[in-house]
């Protein structure tokens, strides 16, 4: 059996599991129609027309810049990988070391993406500008360039790790090499979701316990009616870089964590927190970071599949100057294929973080059952984060990881309609 038919068959497999976790973990709708069908959401009825007017006009200024840097990412990986110019250029920079295949890996996979994170840098300064015109941003010119260095540094250590071991095992299997590869890569994501907590979170944010005190003893206590075990909350020095209030929850199993921006503690009401706190025991309490954990695996074994097959592809690889999957020239291609795919799968995956989210909603208002405080809370994250409450639908679709404010408000009014008040 040839391998682009033992891929093929890995790639059916894969994206049939990919499917059934998503179906199985995702609610289609999170909560039931009520008597005269669902609100309609309405961000006039919530927001005043100067918040309105606000978040749009933020949105107006960091869309240009936002998706020009996605585009031109793209097209610079497009470029580089779709012409010999991408070989030439690995070659070039392990030359001086002999231009052995792992120099080429290590040296050219670290060359190509300085290029894209250069040609990209000029928007993620001016979305920086943006941010800090309307109050979002409060951190140091210094203090940001700090955060670019480190998330570079990481995610390309990552990803010189990730290549050198693809390329190693492609080498020495041709014919399983990829097929070993999704199963690592599946394993790889598990292990990144389990120690992100540990590793990645302390290199950009302190953490404290939350204070003894009120809110503290009545966030335990909602935990321990909610029934998720939860040892701590930690409070994430965020307001050095923001105004922006959020909580999120990371990790599963020893690792989980609740975390609340101590932005969120500070300029939030105590009942508005504990709104935020509820929505994230939603996410504890239905293992989603574990089941996106899977789904994530899943799809990763699926695009390592898709990108065998590209890989084996003797046109593609001649397009860019290589001769073989297992030849480091061909880097280049597969860093391009890797943007493509991740591209393409983007929407769906935003997709099912909205329902997620809706999901953990649904858990707040069922926790608390105050419907109201749920809607002043959105009210107030959607205003202090300066939200754009009006998006464009297709933008929404296409990158929105959250419903929208008055979306989520809506949810709120269905709730009350089906639930009461309490």
């Amino acid at each position: 059996m040839s391998v682009q038919r033992l891929l093929l068959i890995c790639l059916v497999c894969t994206g049939v599991l990919l499917l059934v976790a998503v179906v199985v973990t995702t609610p289609w709708r999170p909560l039931a129609e009520p008597p005269g069908g669902f609100t309609h959401p309405d961000a006039a009825r919530d927001f005043t027309a100067a918040e309105i007017a606000r978040g749009r006009s933020l949105a107006r200024a960091a869309r240009p810049p936002a998706y020009l840097s996605m585009a031109l990412s793209l097209v610079v990986s497009l470029v580089l990988g779709l012409t010999p110019a991408g070989a030439r250029i690995i070659e070039a920079v392990a030359r001086p070391l002999g231009g052995g295949w792992v120099w080429r890996i290590l040296l050219g996979g670290l060359a190509l993406a300085l290029i894209g994170r250069l040609a990209t840098l000029p928007f993620a300064a001016r979305l920086e500008v943006v941010r800090r015109r309307y109050g979002l941003s409060v951190q140091s010119w210094g203090s940001w360039w700090l955060d670019l260095a480190k998330g570079f540094a990481m995610s390309t250590g990552l990803l010189l790790m990730v290549v050198l071991g693809l390329y190693a095992l492609i080498r020495a299997l041709p014919r399983a090499g990829w097929l070993l590869a999704a199963g690592a890569g599946a394993l790889l994501v598990v292990a990144i979701s389990f120690l992100y907590p540990l590793v990645v979170e302390p290199a950009f944010n302190k953490f404290h316990s939350m204070p003894d005190g009120e809110l503290r003893t009545s966030l335990m206590q909602l935990a321990e009616r909610d029934g998720v075990p939860v040892r701590d909350v930690l409070v994430a020095d965020a307001s050095r870089r923001t105004t922006a209030l959020n909580a999120y929850v990371s990790g599963f199993g020893s690792t989980r964590r609740i975390v609340v921006y101590d932005t969120t503690v500070r300029d939030a009401d105590p009942r508005e927190v504990e709104l935020i706190a509820a929505h994230e025991l939603g996410h504890a309490k239905r293992n989603d970071v574990l089941h996106g954990t899977l789904i994530g695996a899943a799809a990763l074994a699926a695009g390592v599949c898709a990108l065998g097959l590209l890989m084996t592809c003797a046109p593609l690889l001649r397009r860019a100057g290589a001769d073989e999957a297992g030849d480091p020239r061909s880097l280049a291609l597969l860093l391009a294929a890797v943007a493509v795919i991740g591209t393409l799968a983007g929407p769906g995956e935003m997709l099912i973080s909205r329902r997620l989210e809706a999901r953990a909603d649904v858990h707040a208002l069922d926790l608390t059952r105050d419907p109201a405080a749920f809607i002043r809370m959105q009210h107030s994250l959607a205003v202090a984060n300066r939200s754009n409450v009006t998006p464009n639908p297709i933008l929404q679709f296409l990158f929105a990881s959250h419903p929208s404010a008055p979306e989520r408000i809506a949810l709120a009014r269905d709730w009350e309609r089906l639930h009461g008040k309490g």
